[in-house]
């Protein structure tokens, strides 16, 4: 099958993601759009994005945007949360359509949900170092005069964890212990998952921080996204949503977590060259 974009009469919702923690987003874009088409791009021979360059971070979303583009998509969801912190600008310059970050639609949601105010991130190395958590829910926060502490962590072996499934081994309890226990001592209230794969370490967490109110920064996305587009709210799946899926190299654990984060058996992803990518990557340039 030719991996060249086509474009088609309907057009379709653009995703992309450097590997497998995109599909959360994808879960709820298909259950609260079941009528929409998808596009999903998962650049797994480049995954993770959180241990490159600014700079590296940006010449990838350009490719990948590009290569959205090239459906035809009247909408890109950026579901990297490092991605979103380092290259949204980037992304939304280059794109004649909306492109939806992780970032603000999440910072704002925890914002509005804190009882105490105080908010707690975590997220690969280059989401946290960037701050792009802590200045979207600092401005937001100044908008409706409410005071935040906000305190970050990076918790890198989420990644790893979260795509070998192995949120209930005991290891993965004392990873998460080690990451986390100094939110139970900041007493934070509220906890923004600032990557897309940490949705799937969601059981783990949440015994690890029992009480705490979890943001899914997928679902923020995805409710922005919603408004902006206007389109209604379709909770409920009655036909197969139209979901196409490419990937820059074989991933074992791909069809396996799209099943278990979306509930759907999904078509096979279709293997693209980064080769393919990159020449998509050029256009825009």
């Amino acid at each position: 099958m030719s991996s060249t974009p086509q474009t088609s009469h309907i057009q379709p919702i653009g995703v992309f993601d450097s590997g497998v923690g995109g599909l959360t987003v994808l879960r709820h874009l298909i259950h609260t759009m079941s009528s929409e088409e998808f596009v999903y791009l998962g650049d797994t021979a480049r995954v993770p994005y959180g241990n490159k360059s600014p700079e590296t971070i940006r010449h990838y979303t350009r490719q990948c945007v590009n290569f959205l583009l090239g459906f035809d998509v009247k909408a890109i969801v950026i579901a990297c949360n490092t991605a979103s912190a380092l290259a949204l600008d980037l992304a939304r310059e280059i794109s004649p359509v909306p492109v939806i970050g992780m970032i603000h639609p999440a910072a704002a949601t925890a914002v509005q949900q804190t009882q105490n105010g105080k908010i707690g991130i975590i997220g690969t190395r280059a989401t946290i170092g960037s701050h792009a958590y802590e200045l979207a829910i600092s401005d937001y926060a100044h908008s409706i005069k409410k005071h935040i502490d906000v305190y970050s962590k990076a918790c890198p072996l989420f990644v790893p964890l979260a795509e070998e499934d192995f949120g209930e081994h005991p290891a993965s309890a004392l990873i998460a212990k080690e990451y986390l226990q100094d939110f139970i001592d900041k007493e934070i209230d509220t906890l923004v998952l600032g990557c897309t794969h940490y949705p799937l370490l969601k059981d783990l967490i949440l015994r690890t921080l029992p009480g705490i109110s979890l943001i899914d920064c997928g679902e923020s996305a995805t409710n922005e996204l919603s408004s902006i587009m206007n389109i209604n709210n379709q909770p409920n799946i009655n036909t197969f949503p139209t979901v196409r899926l490419f990937t820059t190299d074989t991933a074992q654990s791909f069809t396996s977590i799209a099943k278990r984060c979306i509930g759907l058996d999904l078509p096979e992803p279709i293997l693209i060259s980064q080769e393919t990518l990159e020449e998509q990557g050029l256009s825009g340039l």
